[in-house]
This record gives C-alpha cells, sequence and structure tokens, in this order.
C-alpha cells in the first residue's frame, strides 16, 4: 500500500470515511449516515473516535470490529508510520514532560514517547501536521521519529502525565532537603530532626492516589516504593513479575511513604522499625480495595509495599482458582470432616491465603463460629471473628489460639504454624473438636509432614489429628485474546518428559502459544491459577508414619492414594490451553523435591 503524502492539515471525517470506504472496510451507505449526522459530534472529536463509536464491522474479511485500535493501526499503515500502543508503564513523564508544553501537544495531537540516543519518538494523532517538526528538533537537538498512536490515548495520557509531572515538580520543590536525610549514613540522626515532609501537601495526595488508582488499572497485587541512593523507585508485580513504573525523586518518595503511613495509621516518626498498617479504599468504579503496608528501613530510607488484595476473590467458585474436579473433591472431603488439622503448604506468594479465605467463606454458614488468628489480618471478612498476632504484648499464634479456645469455635484458621508451641495448640484444637486450618512453608505435600515431625510433634499425635494437606503454586495463564494453537514441536517433547518425569502422561497433540496482545501488554498471559497437589490421610499413610518416617515411603504411598503431584497437576493446565510447559516448569519444584 503505497504512502499517502498529503499537503498539512487535520484529518476531517468525510476525508476518512472515503478512505475506508476505498479500501472497501466500510460501506458506501454507512458512509454517508454518518456524514450525515456528524453535525451532533463535538467538532474537535476526532475523526477515528466518531468512527469507532458506530461499532462499525470491517466490510471485509475477518470482518473485524473497527475499534479505535483497528482504525488507528490501518491510518499508520495508510500514512506509511509506524503503529505505537502507548503503554504508561513504560514512559518516563518526567523527563518528556519537559520537552514541550501541554498546550503545545494539545495543539498538534502530539506525545514525546521516550529518547533512544539522538532520536526522539513522538505520537501523533494527526499525521498530515508536520509543522511542529522542525521546532521540537531544534529545541530537543534530537532527531524527530512520527508513529501513530491513538487520539483518546494521547489526550487521555497528556492530561495525566502533565498533571503528574507538575504534582512531582511542586512537591520536590516544596520538601527540598537534604538528600541524605533519610539515608543509612544519617540514620542516627533521624530522632533528633523535627524537619518532616508535609504529607497532606496536595501535589503529594494527587500522586499517592494516582499511583494506587494506577496500580489498580494495571492488577497489580503489589506496589512497591523503593528509595535509592539518587532516585526513588516505584514497581508493580503484576502476574507475579515486577515492572518498573516510575522513578521519582527520593524527596517525593519521602513524603508519598509518610502520607501512606498516615493514612494506615502508622507511627510517621519511626523510621528505624519496620511497621505494618492496612488501608482500605475505592477505585474509580466504586469497589473497595484493601491494602496491607508494610515498611523496612533500608540503607537509603524506608521502603514500602504495599499488597493488594481483591475481595471478590472470597466470592470465586472453586473452579476459577484451578481446582479440576478431583482436586476439588478430594479438598472437600477434608474440608467437610467436623474435627482435625487441614494444612496448605507452599512459598509466599503462592496463593495460600487465597485458598484459605475462599474455603472458610463457604464454610462460614449462621450455624458455624469461624475464629481466624492472622499476623497481620489478609482481608477484612464480616461472616470470620478475626484476631491479629500482637507480639509487643506477647500475644503470639500458640497464646491466640488458646484464646480462641475460649470462645467456642467451631472452626479455627491459624495464620502459620512456625514453632512447636503452636502446633501442639492446633493438635489440642483438633484435638478436641475443632476443625483446623492452617499453613507451612515447604516445597511439597508430603514434606509437611516431615516439617512436623522436625518441629517435635510426636507422630501419634500426627496420626491422630492430620486430615491432609495441599501444596499449591500459581501459575500465569495465557491471554485468552491472543493465544494461538500450534503443533508440538521437538523441543516440546522433551520440554513434556521433564515436566511429567517419572510419571506418564501423554504428550498432547497441541500446545497454546503466547503471543502478545494489547490486552495483555503484550506479555502473552493475563492472571494466575493455581495448580495443587492433595494428600489424603489413609488407614495406610497413618502406618508409615512414625518417629523416622520416610518421605518417599509416604509419597509413593500417597501416588498410589490418588495424590497428583504438583508437576502433573500443571501438566494438566498445559493440556488444557491455561499455561505454558515452560510457566510451569519454572514454577513447580522438580522430581527431586517433589
Amino acid at each position: 500500500m503505497a504512502a499517502l503524502d498529503l499537503p498539512e492539515h487535520k484529518l476531517r471525517l468525510p476525508e476518512v470515511l472515503q478512505l475506508l470506504v476505498d479500501d472497501g472496510m466500510v460501506s458506501t451507505q454507512d458512509s454517508a449516515a454518518l456524514i450525515a449526522e456528524r453535525h451532533t459530534h463535538h467538532k474537535d472529536s476526532h475523526p477515528l473516535v466518531l468512527i469507532a463509536e458506530k461499532n462499525f464491522r470491517s466490510a471485509i474479511s475477518p470482518h473485524r470490529l473497527l475499534t479505535l485500535e483497528v482504525l488507528t493501526e490501518w491510518l499508520a499503515q495508510k500514512v506509511g508510520l509506524a503503529y505505537f500502543h502507548i503503554d504508561p508503564l513504560k514512559i518516563d513523564f518526567s523527563n518528556l514532560t519537559d520537552l514541550m508544553s501541554i498546550e503545545y501537544a494539545n495543539r498538534f495531537a502530539i506525545m514525546p514517547l521516550r529518547i533512544e540516543g539522538d532520536n526522539l519518538i513522538v505520537a501523533t494523532a494527526e499525521p498530515f501536521l508536520r509543522g511542529w517538526e522542525d521546532t521540537l528538533k531544534h529545541t530537543s537537538r534530537k532527531q524527530i521519529h512520527r508513529v501513530v498512536s491513538s487520539p483518546s490515548d494521547i489526550a487521555r495520557y497528556l492530561v495525566e502525565f502533565y498533571n503528574l509531572a507538575r504534582s512531582v515538580k511542586s512537591a520536590t520543590k516544596t520538601n527540598s532537603t537534604s538528600p541524605n536525610l533519610a539515608s543509612f549514613e544519617q540514620l542516627v540522626e533521624l530522632g533528633n530532626t523535627n524537619k518532616q515532609f508535609d504529607a497532606n501537601d496536595q501535589h503529594i495526595v494527587h500522586i499517592v492516589d494516582w499511583l494506587w488508582q494506577y496500580a489498580f488499572d494495571q492488577r497489580a497485587s503489589d506496589i512497591h516504593v523503593e528509595p535509592r541512593r539518587e532516585f526513588g523507585l516505584i514497581r508493580f508485580r503484576i502476574d507475579g513479575v515486577l515492572h518498573q513504573v516510575h522513578q521519582l525523586p527520593v524527596s517525593v518518595v519521602t513524603a508519598m511513604t509518610s502520607r501512606i503511613k498516615l493514612l494506615g495509621r502508622m507511627d510517621l516518626m519511626e523510621k528505624r522499625r519496620p511497621q505494618d498498617g492496612r488501608i482500605k479504599t475505592r477505585t474509580e468504579s466504586g469497589q473497595e480495595i484493601e491494602l496491607r503496608l508494610s515498611t523496612l528501613p533500608t540503607a537509603f530510607g524506608e521502603k514500602l509495599v504495599m499488597r493488594i488484595f481483591d475481595p471478590e476473590v472470597l466470592i470465586r467458585d472453586f473452579s476459577e482458582l484451578g481446582f479440576s474436579e478431583d482436586d476439588r473433591a478430594r479438598w472437600e472431603q477434608m474440608t467437610r470432616k467436623p474435627n482435625g488439622i487441614i494444612l496448605v503448604t507452599g512459598p509466599t506468594g503462592s496463593g495460600k491465603t487465597t485458598t484459605l479465605y475462599s474455603t472458610l467463606k463457604h464454610l462460614a454458614t449462621p450455624e458455624v463460629n469461624v475464629c481466624t488468628l492472622e499476623d497481620p489480618i489478609e482481608m477484612i471478612e464480616p461472616a470470620f471473628n478475626q484476631m491479629q498476632v500482637q507480639q509487643g504484648i506477647d500475644l503470639n499464634f500458640a497464646q491466640g489460639v488458646r484464646a480462641l479456645m475460649r470462645q467456642d469455635p467451631d472452626i479455627i484458621m491459624i495464620g502459620e504454624i512456625r514453632d512447636l508451641e503452636t502446633a501442639d495448640m492446633a493438635i489440642q484444637a483438633a484435638l478436641t473438636g475443632h476443625l483446623v486450618l492452617s499453613t507451612l512453608h515447604t516445597n511439597d505435600a508430603p514434606a509437611a509432614i516431615t516439617r512436623l515431625l522436625d518441629l517435635g510433634v510426636p507422630s501419634y499425635l500426627l496420626n491422630a489429628t492430620l486430615l491432609g494437606i495441599m501444596a499449591q503454586r500459581l501459575v500465569r495463564t495465557l491471554c485468552p485474546h491472543c493465544k494461538q494453537p500450534m503443533p508440538v514441536q521437538e523441543g516440546d517433547h522433551e520440554l513434556w518428559d521433564n515436566l511429567v518425569s517419572p510419571w506418564k502422561a501423554p504428550r498432547p497433540a497441541q500446545l497454546q502459544r503466547p503471543q502478545g496482545c494489547l490486552e495483555c501488554r503484550m506479555t502473552g498471559y493475563s492472571g494466575r491459577i493455581g495448580i495443587y497437589e492433595i494428600l489424603l490421610m489413609s488407614p495406610a499413610l497413618r502406618k508409615i508414619i512414625n518417629a523416622e518416617t520416610d518421605i518417599a515411603a509416604v509419597r509413593d504411598q500417597a501416588s498410589r492414594e490418588g495424590m497428583k503431584p504438583l508437576r502433573i497437576s500443571g501438566a494438566q493446565k498445559v493440556a488444557s490451553g491455561l499455561t505454558t510447559l515452560e510457566e510451569v516448569l519454572k514454577t513447580a519444584p522438580p522430581p527431586d523435591l517433589n
């Protein structure tokens, strides 16, 4: 397709529609109808936006819906420029907004995107307006490379980034101070200084509000605010992977941390000790979100991590969490018992809390008293009676369980079994007729038995109380919008055999592959799902559990009784087209640990 080369002008609706008609994408009738009613639209609306609002389908195969992104890609190809989807996580707004004023950017519908050596990449929604190029080339001393981006994205991010940059600059000026105030070298002087950043400064309020909304929009599970020697770093964890979002001045990051600590009812003056807090807020759509806060003193100041908890996880079905029908049947076989201990194992961030909360939500009927003991309380749930460990007043897990036992509970959830005292109290609760759920940090389900024995729990008490153990991991799921089925290649056979070895599982005829699209931010993955290994205690297993238990014998017996290892559970997700071989191999422990 020959690129258009037309005189300097703004795009007009009739012009764009005629080009679409010429390419066979819009019918003459639809074009005429839209032109006839264009007077009802705002005169400043971009032609592509007006056309996208009509939800036309392309008149040529494959009859794609003419969304704004599709139309923008078509326009880019038509004018011979590259198409660029603006990913806000990859825009350094602090530096780019210095290149031009927002009035100048709006006038020409352009937006600076990034600097690559001597080149400045600039997005435009008006490819026939070129008068700004020479001016910007002169002021920036860079070679200008134009790309075409969505007019709505340019309009949105221009306002967002320029407002944010203005707030950062104002906050920097307001909170300017010695850059080493909170650094390791000055740590001993912190208690002697009364100079504080203004956590209620309106610019800081705006930056913090933007940070949260931005994280919610990007489906982040954690927000990291990290001080460095020269700057502060903002990172988001999305689908288990950390992404750098922005660098901000140290003074702004310090003020942001103070603002968040203030909202989380934490001690603003205390910067030398770790602290925990929580905040409840709402998204723009009105959905409630809980943030769990944790600060840590580092060499260059306080590092703040905010874990984002979505209350909707409590109402998810087990199938949405990744349970197969067999997994759910085995899990419910345990949780329906009136008393005993059920353990969930896995590393930090493997979804144990979500599994326990979802299970308790299903068990918390009006007829039962569900009590939890947590450190800290992850999410507030009105159906539970939740208590938090308070180490400062000697209220540890063991003391907390002892107190809960006097509260007439039916079901007790203990956040984690860390020592023999807590394990003993959990066993006493189970022996006296309570259902106890808790977590351990082990590689797989059978290892939980040896872990408890190592803590000093007598084997006969384990045999009397343990109902079962579930190990779990989270694997990224393929984006449903762009994954593609492909035949299995020779290299895939080796990966598959490595995954299922030493167990036998038939090779699938085809596998789904990640492609990358705008919905998944070109990663190929969107969301995560659980893989599970469920060990049910049986008379045969109880016979081989003793002070000298052979974990290999436990694993073999559990496998004969239907326990699927984590890698086999992952292989089933691969065969179902939910994830990839590489993702399961990276996440599930290898056979020597499993």
